[in-house]
């Protein structure tokens, strides 16, 4: 699978540990944002647009997002049409955005959550599907509903 990844400053607590945990997965990792504290600090606006981008555009399957609470660069990356940014703060929480919301994108807290807790967000987030488990009434609520935010999205993103 490809991941758009990217952190911001506050979101660097979790980076080489995400990035490691990726790759061991056998995952392409697209690294868009803070990669060095020194030379190369990126603030939670354009890393939330650089992986929201590459999501949407179809660049990468899904993408990861990071800053201090995970607030900021979740709503800087659902400033993008397509993206639906998730913030997580436990794998309940990642999962059913998977399943419920068809989120793209997760969102977490550098300050938040602990190397072992992203790790584990971040695999239920990849390994969820879209309606998973729902019974089918339900699937076809859900999917009734992503077709009007779909046309809502258009009025409001052109």
């Amino acid at each position: 699978m490809k991941i758009a990844f990217g952190v911001d400053p506050g979101g660097w607590p979790l980076h080489e540990g995400i990035l490691e945990h990726l790759k061991e997965c056998g995952h392409e990792v697209m690294d868009l944002g803070t990669t060095d504290m020194e030379t190369n600090v990126v603030p939670y606006m354009y890393v939330g647009k650089a992986v929201a981008e590459a999501v949407t555009s179809g660049q990468a399957d899904f993408g990861i997002v990071a800053c201090g609470t995970g607030m900021g660069i979740s709503i800087a990356t659902n400033k993008n049409k397509g993206a639906r940014c998730a913030l997580c703060e436990s794998w309940y929480t990642a999962r059913e955005s998977r399943i419920i919301n068809n989120a793209n994108i997760i969102a977490l807290g550098g300050t938040l959550v602990t190397q072992r807790m992203a790790n584990d967000m971040i695999d239920v987030f990849l390994a969820t599907e879209w309606g998973e488990g729902l019974p089918e009434f339900r699937v076809e609520r859900i999917k009734n509903g992503d077709a009007n935010f779909k046309k809502y999205e258009d009025e409001q993103f052109g």
